[in-house]
Protein backbone atom coordinates (compact mmCIF):
# COMPACT_ATOMS: atom_id res chain seq x y z
CA UNK A 1 0.00 0.00 0.00
CA UNK A 2 1.39 3.24 -0.92
CA UNK A 3 2.33 5.74 2.22
CA UNK A 4 1.94 9.44 1.63
CA UNK A 5 -0.10 12.73 2.85
CA UNK A 6 -3.44 12.24 2.87
CA UNK A 7 -4.98 15.83 3.52
CA UNK A 8 -8.09 16.08 5.14
CA UNK A 9 -10.58 18.60 2.85
CA UNK A 10 -9.85 21.15 5.20
CA UNK A 11 -6.07 21.26 4.89
CA UNK A 12 -5.96 23.68 2.25
CA UNK A 13 -7.39 26.51 3.53
CA UNK A 14 -6.36 29.97 2.60
CA UNK A 15 -3.79 28.62 0.66
CA UNK A 16 -2.57 29.73 -2.93
CA UNK A 17 -0.68 27.38 -5.89
CA UNK A 18 0.11 27.15 -9.31
CA UNK A 19 -1.07 23.75 -10.81
CA UNK A 20 0.12 23.00 -14.26
CA UNK A 21 -2.39 21.79 -16.88
CA UNK A 22 -1.60 17.72 -17.55
CA UNK A 23 -3.25 15.47 -20.05
CA UNK A 24 -6.06 13.33 -18.53
CA UNK A 25 -4.60 10.44 -18.99
CA UNK A 26 -2.23 11.35 -15.91
CA UNK A 27 -4.53 10.00 -13.42
CA UNK A 28 -6.11 6.96 -15.17
CA UNK A 29 -4.64 4.33 -12.75
CA UNK A 30 -5.49 6.50 -9.27
CA UNK A 31 -8.28 6.73 -7.38
CA UNK A 32 -10.25 9.89 -6.45
CA UNK A 33 -9.55 10.62 -3.09
CA UNK A 34 -11.93 13.35 -2.48
CA UNK A 35 -15.17 15.23 -4.30
CA UNK A 36 -16.26 18.43 -3.89
CA UNK A 37 -20.11 19.56 -4.36
CA UNK A 38 -18.84 21.53 -6.75
CA UNK A 39 -17.83 18.49 -8.34
CA UNK A 40 -13.90 19.12 -8.12
CA UNK A 41 -12.04 15.61 -8.32
CA UNK A 42 -8.86 15.57 -6.15
CA UNK A 43 -6.28 12.75 -6.75
CA UNK A 44 -3.20 12.41 -3.46
CA UNK A 45 0.01 10.57 -5.01
CA UNK A 46 2.98 10.86 -3.16
CA UNK A 47 4.86 13.83 -4.64
CA UNK A 48 1.52 15.72 -5.09
CA UNK A 49 -1.75 16.47 -5.95
CA UNK A 50 -3.85 16.11 -9.10
CA UNK A 51 -7.41 18.23 -9.48
CA UNK A 52 -10.00 17.83 -12.40
CA UNK A 53 -12.30 20.35 -11.97
CA UNK A 54 -14.29 22.86 -14.20
CA UNK A 55 -13.23 26.24 -12.05
CA UNK A 56 -9.89 27.38 -11.00
CA UNK A 57 -8.72 30.95 -9.72
CA UNK A 58 -10.55 31.72 -6.44
CA UNK A 59 -11.84 28.93 -4.45
CA UNK A 60 -13.58 29.68 -0.95
CA UNK A 61 -10.60 30.61 0.86
CA UNK A 62 -7.61 29.65 -1.27
CA UNK A 63 -6.33 31.05 -4.37
CA UNK A 64 -5.53 28.27 -7.29
CA UNK A 65 -4.55 29.42 -10.78
CA UNK A 66 -4.37 26.47 -13.26
CA UNK A 67 -1.10 27.43 -15.83
CA UNK A 68 -2.35 25.58 -19.60
CA UNK A 69 -0.54 23.65 -21.59
CA UNK A 70 0.88 24.78 -24.56
CA UNK A 71 -1.36 22.84 -26.84
CA UNK A 72 -4.61 23.35 -24.17
CA UNK A 73 -7.57 21.52 -24.77
CA UNK A 74 -11.37 21.95 -25.53
CA UNK A 75 -12.53 20.29 -22.18
CA UNK A 76 -14.67 22.28 -19.76
CA UNK A 77 -12.66 19.90 -16.98
CA UNK A 78 -9.08 20.38 -16.84
CA UNK A 79 -6.44 18.45 -14.93
CA UNK A 80 -3.63 20.13 -13.16
CA UNK A 81 -0.75 18.98 -10.92
CA UNK A 82 0.91 20.81 -7.79
CA UNK A 83 3.10 19.33 -6.03
CA UNK A 84 3.44 19.19 -2.15
CA UNK A 85 5.83 21.70 -1.80
CA UNK A 86 4.13 24.28 -3.64
CA UNK A 87 1.04 24.63 -1.71
CA UNK A 88 1.92 28.41 0.27
CA UNK A 89 -0.14 30.14 3.33
CA UNK A 90 -2.30 32.66 2.32
CA UNK A 91 -4.05 35.95 4.27
CA UNK A 92 -5.35 39.34 3.74
CA UNK A 93 -2.92 40.89 6.08
CA UNK A 94 0.95 39.88 5.27
CA UNK A 95 2.33 40.72 2.04
CA UNK A 96 2.49 37.67 0.28
CA UNK A 97 2.46 38.57 -3.47
CA UNK A 98 4.47 40.56 -6.54
CA UNK A 99 4.04 41.32 -9.63
CA UNK A 100 5.44 39.01 -12.84
CA UNK A 101 4.94 40.03 -16.60
CA UNK A 102 5.77 38.11 -19.47
CA UNK A 103 5.75 41.09 -22.59
CA UNK A 104 6.72 38.84 -25.28
CA UNK A 105 3.37 36.67 -24.33
CA UNK A 106 1.49 40.08 -23.54
CA UNK A 107 0.64 38.50 -19.49
CA UNK A 108 0.61 39.40 -16.08
CA UNK A 109 0.04 37.01 -13.28
CA UNK A 110 0.92 37.42 -9.40
CA UNK A 111 2.73 34.75 -7.70
CA UNK A 112 3.73 34.24 -3.46
CA UNK A 113 7.02 35.22 -2.11
CA UNK A 114 7.67 31.85 -1.51
CA UNK A 115 8.36 30.54 -5.24
CA UNK A 116 11.69 29.47 -5.40
CA UNK A 117 11.80 32.06 -8.73
CA UNK A 118 10.85 35.15 -6.48
CA UNK A 119 14.08 37.24 -7.71
CA UNK A 120 13.63 39.65 -4.24
CA UNK A 121 13.36 42.77 -6.53
CA UNK A 122 9.40 43.08 -7.52
CA UNK A 123 7.66 44.98 -4.37
CA UNK A 124 5.77 42.48 -2.03
CA UNK A 125 2.66 43.01 -1.94
CA UNK A 126 -1.50 42.47 0.44
CA UNK A 127 -3.66 40.53 -1.89
CA UNK A 128 -5.93 44.13 -2.04
CA UNK A 129 -3.21 45.95 -3.23
CA UNK A 130 -2.28 42.78 -5.72
CA UNK A 131 -5.29 42.95 -7.36
CA UNK A 132 -5.40 46.72 -7.60
CA UNK A 133 -1.83 46.68 -9.29
CA UNK A 134 -2.32 43.84 -11.76
CA UNK A 135 -5.68 45.29 -12.99
CA UNK A 136 -3.73 48.56 -13.84
CA UNK A 137 -0.79 46.31 -15.06
CA UNK A 138 -2.84 44.30 -17.68
CA UNK A 139 -4.55 47.78 -18.53
CA UNK A 140 -1.22 49.17 -20.00
CA UNK A 141 -0.55 45.82 -21.77
CA UNK A 142 -3.67 45.35 -23.13
CA UNK A 143 -5.08 48.94 -24.10
CA UNK A 144 -3.57 51.96 -25.81
CA UNK A 145 -6.33 54.92 -25.09
CA UNK A 146 -3.65 55.43 -22.01
CA UNK A 147 -0.94 56.53 -24.51
CA UNK A 148 -2.55 59.12 -26.27
CA UNK A 149 -0.85 62.10 -23.82
CA UNK A 150 2.45 61.06 -24.43
CA UNK A 151 4.94 62.30 -26.98
CA UNK A 152 6.64 59.32 -27.92
CA UNK A 153 5.42 56.84 -30.34
CA UNK A 154 6.88 54.04 -29.20
CA UNK A 155 4.12 52.23 -27.10
CA UNK A 156 6.03 49.11 -26.73
CA UNK A 157 9.02 51.24 -24.96
CA UNK A 158 6.33 52.66 -22.50
CA UNK A 159 4.56 49.90 -21.90
CA UNK A 160 7.88 48.25 -20.50
CA UNK A 161 8.62 50.93 -18.44
CA UNK A 162 5.37 51.44 -16.62
CA UNK A 163 4.81 47.70 -16.00
CA UNK A 164 8.47 47.72 -14.89
CA UNK A 165 7.56 50.94 -12.40
CA UNK A 166 4.72 49.28 -11.61
CA UNK A 167 5.89 46.06 -10.80
CA UNK A 168 9.22 47.40 -8.89
CA UNK A 169 8.10 50.02 -6.97
CA UNK A 170 4.94 51.98 -4.60
CA UNK A 171 4.67 54.77 -6.82
CA UNK A 172 1.33 55.29 -8.14
CA UNK A 173 0.39 54.89 -11.99
CA UNK A 174 -0.28 58.96 -12.25
CA UNK A 175 3.84 59.39 -10.81
CA UNK A 176 5.14 56.84 -13.43
CA UNK A 177 3.02 58.47 -15.96
CA UNK A 178 4.04 62.07 -14.77
CA UNK A 179 8.02 61.31 -14.98
CA UNK A 180 7.31 59.72 -18.57
CA UNK A 181 5.85 62.73 -20.10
Amino acid sequence: MEKFFKPSHNSFKNTFCVFIEMPIENITNLAVQYGSKSGSKYYYTEVGMYRLSNHWGRLANSKWRLEPMLLGTDSKFKLGFAAWQNFYTDNAVEKLYYLEVNLENNTANYQHKNNPYYNGKAILRTTFETTKRIKQVRNIMHLTSWAKHFENDNISYLREKITTELINSHKTLEQIKKELM
